[in-house]
């Protein structure tokens, strides 16, 4: 965790640098494309959730990636972006023991009190390729601005692992089947400057139809929410 939060506030400073600095070319520069490398925190939240699992604590996510910026008008204010990223996902929650019986994996209801649970999280690794139409009130001499992204994001799942660790018992857990291996969500991303709103809103479940909770389908969507960085 220290590593990500020491390249992130890098990334963060060296963002606020590129974008104050100024350079002397034509507004309509016909070479000038905008934000091509973000990195993004993000608190993550369990949706559509079943009635009794709950979360607890802080999960995060953290998002790097890369860009292409192509413009689609004279003035280069409006463009499409399409890149690649990578991305790691945690999620904590309270009521949910992700087992391995008789090589048969299992999402077991559990009473956190009878376990005295320390920690109870799965963690999700993907690789991205994000997909934009970018409006923004910049031009090739002024990097302060205020932009709007929206698009579609499709990941694709390639580790996943699971800790449940109690006073009772502590399992781990990695390359789950019940994930699944195709994750994908609309994005929006709106801010001026440095500072940016971003939002994920998944639309499939991150886990497959294999994954029962207490005789109901965990048919869970990630919803991600926090700050987006933009860097050159």
């Amino acid at each position: 965790m220290k590593h990500y939060l020491l390249v992130l506030f890098t990334l963060i400073a060296f963002s606020g640098f590129s974008q104050s600095y100024t350079i002397d070319t034509s507004e309509y520069d016909e070479n000038y494309r905008e934000d091509q490398f973000y990195a993004s925190v993000t608190y993550n939240l369990l949706n559509e959730k079943p009635s009794d699992i709950s979360q607890s604590g802080f999960s995060s996510g953290f998002h790097f990636g890369f860009i292409r910026d192509m413009p689609i008008n004279n003035k280069r204010n409006v463009a499409i972006g399409l890149g690649m990223g990578v991305s790691t996902n945690s999620y904590n929650q309270k009521n949910v023991l992700i087992d391995d019986t008789d090589n048969t994996i299992s999402f077991t209801k559990i009473d956190e009190g009878d376990y005295d649970v320390s920690k109870n999280k799965f963690t999700t690794y993907l690789v991205e390729v994000p997909l934009e139409i970018r409006w923004r009130t910049s031009n090739a001499s002024d990097y302060s601005f205020w932009r709007i992204y929206t698009g579609f994001k499709m990941g694709y799942l390639v580790y996943n692992s699971s800790k449940f660790k109690s006073e009772v018992t502590d399992v781990k857990l990695s390359n789950i089947d019940s994930f699944n291996k195709v994750q994908y969500g609309l994005t929006l991303s709106a801010g001026y400057s440095t500072w940016n709103f971003h939002v994920y809103y998944g639309l499939n479940s991150i886990f497959d139809s294999s994954a029962e909770f207490d005789g109901e389908s965990i048919d869970m969507k990630s919803l991600k929410i926090g700050l987006m960085f933009y860097i050159l």
